[in-house]
């Protein structure tokens, strides 16, 4: 069976009564996990983006503060996981400048915890990544925000340099 695409299904919502859409919502969002997350997004959160961003960094320091004192290898796949809660949560909003946000304060997190102090070269690749991916974010934005976005941004580059 093939799966229609995006613009098909766009256009046979677009005569679904509304009813039958909200039933419809209803039913994708009872089957997977991420489904009912994103409708709670854009049910509940999305007027509020700056609150929502601000609920993110909470969750993200308390990931930080669950990984304080645990060894490298438990760190490591601690970090993965807030990171992989962060990337989500960037889908959700779909917007340019919380991702760059979120993933500003996620690496001076990082740099906080003190971890890339260790040798590891996994956790400054991790490191290294996500300060490329935020470059390639910034460069896209307005220029006032690139402006304010690359003051937040240099002092994290900086650690990168040997």
């Amino acid at each position: 069976m093939k799966t229609a695409s995006i613009n098909e299904l766009k256009k046979e919502l677009a005569s679904v009564p509304p009813a039958q859409l909200a039933a419809l919502c209803l039913r994708l969002a009872k089957y997977k996990k991420e489904n009912k997350e994103l409708l709670t997004y854009l049910l509940f959160d999305a007027d509020d983006e700056q609150g929502y961003i601000n609920a993110v960094k909470t969750e993200m320091d308390n990931g930080f503060e669950e990984m304080a004192g645990s060894n490298l290898h438990n760190a490591k796949k601690r970090l993965r996981k807030i990171l992989r809660l962060v990337n989500k949560h960037i889908r959700y909003m779909g917007s340019k400048p919380a991702e760059a946000e979120l993933l500003i304060y996620f690496c001076e997190r990082l740099v906080d915890s003190s971890l890339l102090r260790h040798q590891s070269t996994v956790l400054h690749n991790l490191y290294a990544a996500q300060l490329k991916k935020i470059v390639k974010v910034v460069v896209g934005l307005h220029e006032d925000l690139q402006h304010d976005f690359r003051r937040q941004v240099e002092p994290l580059l900086e650690i990168l340099k040997p």
